[in-house]
């Protein structure tokens, strides 16, 4: 089975061969872009695709190796002991399995979402090497070993603000998301607003780029905030000529959807205010 990407998701060839190295040297895949490029929705579509079982795990700054696997719920056991409830000698009754847990139990062979790696503490990924390399781990509480049935494909994305340590880096299969070119965002818009007039699209395009383009805006718009923009655009039925005439007060209708912090959102009105004035 070969990914090439699916109606919905659109994919460059670098990003399916990334996908399908990782399926072939059955390693992590290591995901890195720009937020808003599409990482986690990849293990998605990937998912999909390929007719796999999907199993996500979205990384909080609290979350810690352990929670992948399983957690011991020992205080509901102390409490149901003193309340007398039937099924306390079983601790199975008490584990509760992590989404590595399930995919290991998969009878076939799953995808696994690592969400947003970086965001816990350093020495999570370090945390996760056994089960990376023999596919199993050790339940302390019953002492048995859960060993994989098939070896699943997983997706672990990262918005690069840690750095991750280098044996962990050694086991994966890397790809970096570039940011989507003209050309490939059309396809992108397309795919969700298939009736959009070209013309509309390439002015909200020429807009978007620009913005991205200004030096010194902290927040770069993303993808995902562009197709916010433009479903805006359609339902208050703004055409490309209002666009247009927005590009020369450099701040454009709507913009609440593509600029999220008030230090871009100054710097454009400063921008807008000086092209008056020079006009």
């Amino acid at each position: 089975m070969k990914f090439t990407g699916t109606d919905t998701y659109v994919t460059t060839d670098d990003l399916n061969m990334a996908v399908n190295a990782a399926m072939t040297l059955e390693r992590p895949l290591l995901i890195k872009g720009e937020p808003g490029t599409g990482k986690t929705l990849l293990a998605i579509e990937v998912a999909q695709s390929l007719g796999m079982p999907l199993f996500e795990w979205h990384i909080k700054s609290t979350t810690k190796a352990r929670h992948g696997l399983y957690e011991y719920d020992a205080v509901s056991r102390l409490r149901d002991s003193q309340l007398g409830v039937e099924g306390v000698a079983e601790i199975r009754n008490y584990i509760d399995k992590g989404p590595l847990w399930h995919a290991f139990d998969s009878d076939q062979q799953s995808v696994v979402l690592i969400d947003e790696i970086d965001k816990a503490d350093i020495e999570f990924p370090n945390d996760l090497l056994q089960e990376l390399d023999r596919m199993e781990f050790s339940v302390y509480e019953t002492q048995e070993t859960i060993q994989a049935k098939h070896r699943p494909l997983m997706i672990i994305t990262s918005n690069n603000e840690k750095e991750l340590p280098d044996a962990f880096l050694r086991r994966c299969f890397f790809h970096y998301i570039q940011f989507p070119d003209n050309e490939t965002m059309e396809k992108i818009i397309h795919v969700h607003f298939p009736e959009i007039k070209q013309e509309l699209l390439k002015e909200a395009l020429d807009v978007f780029y620009s913005l991205r383009d200004v030096n010194g805006i902290k927040k770069k718009p993303s993808t995902s905030e562009l197709l916010d923009w433009i479903k805006l655009l359609l339902v208050e039925d703004i055409d490309a000529d209002a666009i247009k005439s927005d590009s020369s007060k450099a701040i454009p209708q709507l913009y609440g959807a593509l600029l999220k912090n008030e230090q871009d959102v100054h710097m454009f009105e400063r921008l807008a205010f000086l092209s008056r004035h020079q006009g």
